[in-house]
């Protein structure tokens, strides 16, 4: 009797990278559109100018390689990168300041490690920092006043002179302290009640941010639902973020309370869009815990006792050293087999 071979009905095809990529875009677009409307038009103007330097680098690189342009350029990391650079950075950040980070996030963090799979760090917040530590100024100044597109936010044409200005002149009547920032440099001074009164935290947990948080929130969510990302990750780092939260900084009148940590910074951002980084975060569902865990760790240590409000970027790097060594003692079980071989014992086997 002949016997007809076919798949599991579990068994799934693979999604290609490039729309994997394209999900990551989509999924973005709810927290790009809640800082437009409640910062202006500076995170989407960086956004499309970050996309084009990394399309750019990455095209350069890979002609300099000698390895096929359009091929890998298709593959949409270069334009996620730029995405998240964009994302990130500052609604007035400087035309070259944003650049030079884009650039070398491709340059030296992506192509010269061997491209694409290759690179140990997240290049967009290696790019990050890399301009955080260069031009702290341009990175700490330049955040927008939170207000409304059609209520006080400057336009279009105003916000891309601001960006692409040498000077600048005309930033500082937009600008002002981010949440994390006010609160972490007036608290040692004032009760939590004083400081809250500031404008930058508005009626609600923090002016115009818990709804950017919001936004990528519900990206993140659909991440999730379309299986692009796993849940290990986000709800690790969120969880351990609060755990600090709630067993050291209960006192608001000395720490930033967690309705801040989670929705008056870059955390949701750094959840779901990068920490979850397939090539430089862990691999296995217990890596990924510890991984997570980790950085929501290291951000609320940064946060509280360290120089920067807001340390996402500092957090995933230090931890994207650390992923050869969770790897290392969290190895995925093989099938068949009741337990995975653990480090050096594992190794022997």
């Amino acid at each position: 009797m002949s016997l007809v071979q076919q798949s599991s009905p579990h068994a799934r095809k693979a999604m290609p990278t490039s729309k994997v990529m394209l999900w990551v875009i989509l999924a973005a677009i709810p927290g790009l559109l809640a800082q437009t409307l409640f910062f202006g038009w500076g995170n989407l103007i960086n956004v499309i100018w970050c996309i084009a330097v990394a399309l750019g680098s990455e095209a350069m690189m890979l002609s300099l390689r000698k390895r096929p342009v359009a091929f890998f350029l298709k593959d949409n990391t270069a334009a996620v990168t730029g995405l998240l650079l964009g994302l990130s950075l500052p609604q007035f950040t400087p035309w070259w300041v944003s650049g030079i980070a884009t650039a070398s996030a491709i340059i030296m963090v992506k192509q010269l490690y061997g491209g694409l799979g290759s690179n140990p760090f997240n290049p967009a917040m290696a790019g990050y920092a890399l301009v955080l530590v260069s031009f702290p100024v341009a990175m700490t100044t330049n955040w927008a006043e939170a207000a409304m597109l059609w209520d006080g936010a400057p336009g279009f044409v105003e916000t891309v002179k601001i960006i692409a200005s040498a000077q600048q002149t005309t930033v500082d009547a937009f600008t002002m302290a981010t949440p994390l920032d006010e609160y972490k440099h007036k608290i040692a001074t004032h009760t939590a009640a004083e400081v809250l009164q500031h404008p930058t935290f508005g009626e609600g947990v923090a002016r115009g941010w818990e709804w950017v948080n919001a936004g990528f929130l519900l990206g993140g969510l659909i991440l999730l639902a379309r299986r692009i990302i796993t849940w290990h990750i986000p709800v690790s780092m969120l969880a351990a973020l609060a755990f600090m939260s709630l067993a050291f900084g209960s006192n608001e009148d000395l720490y930033a309370p967690l309705t801040l940590h989670l929705l008056a910074g870059g955390t949701m951002l750094g959840a779901f869009f990068i920490a979850t980084d397939p090539v430089s975060a862990a691999t296995s569902h217990q890596g990924k815990l510890i991984y997570g865990a980790s950085i929501g760790i290291l951000l609320y240590i940064i946060r509280t006792w360290g120089n920067y409000p807001d340390a996402v970027a500092f957090s995933v790097l230090l931890m994207n050293f650390a992923v050869p060594f969770i790897d290392y003692y969290t190895p995925p079980r093989t099938y068949g087999h009741h337990k995975p071989p653990r480090g050096i014992a594992g190794k022997g086997n």
